[in-house]
């Protein structure tokens, strides 16, 4: 008897049941290998100094001698109460921080309520690119 050339004839009509994984295997693999790559570029950290406790927090006007940074609502710029146009803010506030010492280069911010989001973050991005050091919140007391 020959067996060696056999094949398997499936009758004509009936489906193959077995299942190709292969392909689903390269698939995970692919985005395993993706989410590895990508998962450590996600992890971006912003320091952040909170009050302690409520009742420890001194509501007071910044000092004269620090600087502030203002957003209006139609996103208009001001530094120390005088306007600054979006092309002056980072050489101008990059020409105050040189003037100070390392460490010590505070800006403060202050937001309406209804400013533009794009504008304060831009103010935040702006000031970071200038040479602060410490960024600080100004919020009104409740």
């Amino acid at each position: 008897m020959r067996t060696r050339n056999r094949k398997l004839v499936l009758p004509q009509g009936q489906a193959n049941a077995d299942i190709n994984v292969t392909p689903l295997v390269d698939v995970v693999l692919v985005l395993l290998i993706i989410f590895m790559v990508v998962t450590p570029l996600m992890n971006q950290e912003l320091e952040v100094r909170l009050p302690l406790r409520e009742d420890e927090a001194v509501f007071e006007d910044p000092d004269p001698r620090e600087l502030v940074v203002n957003v209006s609502p139609e996103g208009q710029l001001t530094l120390n109460h005088e306007p600054v146009s979006e092309a002056d803010y980072i050489p101008r506030l990059t020409r105050i921080l040189a003037a100070r010492p390392e460490g010590v280069r505070l800006l403060l911010f202050t937001a309406d309520d209804r400013a533009p989001y794009g504008k304060v973050v831009a103010a935040l991005d702006g000031a970071k690119a200038a040479g602060a050091d410490i960024l600080g919140l100004v919020t009104a007391p409740p």
